[in-house]
């Protein structure tokens, strides 16, 4: 049987076989603070918490000595030669990525036949940072499958090194560190590459209460956060003031949101939910669109106590606050007017792998 030597020099058989899965997030304040280059020259901070979303990757080393990629939310597959660095065109760029960081830095650059397989359990452009949740399971299903000595912060610093720097994708920092991570963090971001992740241990009946207020919306339109990230950079690069400004404020909130659930105040969950999603619209013209808005008044309109969208903005999905004996009406409406609104369950648990 064919076998691979990772660079701490264990033995992998051929055929040996990984899963992992990676939750995905609900950005709840200060989202945009940890996108260069307001992060380095101001410091960000943002309240995020993972959900019962999750993406998986299956890898394993590849018996006919190739290199295999699947995507079956793309529908997507490819064969290609096993070696040490992987043109990164093609729709599937971030398994590419992945594979060469991973054998660069960590298996002496010497070329390993591997397999990976994804899924995802939410559409691309979601919001949830669903693509910064990909390159996570994958790490870390190759990190147990290739026995590589790397703790959370590893995990997701070389998601984001694979993201930002290897395939030059515009974005923050906060998905990777919250798909690794799991659960309600408070999140700072000191300068370039400083980031610290504070978990919050909030009581099992605060969050049941926030789980019976919250239901997303899928707008129905997934987009690609990249133009609207640009945007947001653009003005912090040239001193506009409004949207400076308005990212103040978005880090504001993410401590008055940290606070709020700490105390179990979810009257202040909620107002700060409602003034947050009004400050990020001011970050940049394309945050809100037409679909959006109307979304969000017709959750409004039928007993919703705030909303916003989750993650960039222009479209993916919108998480609404509703009061219990208001959700059978938001709900109805919301359907009523073409949208699709689901219940959610937030998790404690971050990226993990096992053997099959």
């Amino acid at each position: 049987m064919n076998t691979s030597v990772s660079e701490r020099g264990r033995r992998v058989s051929a055929g040996a076989s990984v899963r992992a899965r990676a939750p995905l997030r609900l950005g709840l304040a200060g989202g945009g603070t940890d996108v260069s280059p307001y992060a380095e020259l101001y410091g960000g901070a943002v309240m995020n918490a993972t959900i019962d979303r999750y993406i998986y990757a299956s890898v394993a080393i590849a018996e006919d000595g190739e290199m295999h990629f699947e995507s079956h939310d793309l529908g997507y597959a490819e064969t290609v030669p096993a070696t040490t660095l992987l043109p990164l065109d093609g729709p599937l760029g971030l398994h590419r990525a992945t594979c060469n960081r991973v054998i660069a830095d960590y298996c002496g650059a010497r070329p390993i036949p591997l397999s990976i397989k994804t899924f995802s359990e939410a559409p691309p452009g979601s919001g949830l940072g669903s693509s910064s949740t990909l390159v996570v399971a994958m790490v870390q299903a190759l990190a147990e499958l290739l026995h590589l000595p790397l703790g959370e912060y590893d995990v997701a610093r070389l998601a984001y090194m694979i993201e930002r720097e290897d395939l030059g994708l515009a974005g923050g920092r906060q998905d990777q560190f919250a798909a690794t991570f799991g659960g309600f963090n408070f999140m700072e971001f000191r300068g370039h590459d400083d980031v610290i992740v504070n978990p919050l241990r909030i009581r099992r009946d605060i969050i049941n209460e926030l789980e019976s207020r919250t239901i997303l919306c899928f707008t129905g339109v997934s987009r690609d956060s990249a133009s609207i990230i640009a945007e947001q950079a653009s003005n912090v690069q040239h001193g506009e003031s409004k949207p400076i400004e308005a990212m103040h404020r978005l880090k504001d909130a993410a401590i008055e949101m940290k606070d709020a659930l700490l105390k179990g105040d979810l009257d202040g969950v909620t107002r700060t939910l409602s003034q947050g999603w009004l400050n990020k619209r001011d970050m940049a013209g394309s945050i809100s669109n037409a679909g959006i808005e109307r979304a969000l008044e017709t959750a409004l309109l039928h007993g919703a106590s705030a909303g916003k969208v989750s993650g960039a903005g222009g479209g993916g999905f919108i998480m609404f606050l509703v009061p219990l004996d208001r959700r059978r009406a938001v709900w109805d409406g919301l359907n009523a007017a073409g949208f699709r609104p689901e219940t959610v369950r937030y998790t404690a648990e971050g990226a993990t792998a096992w053997r099959v």
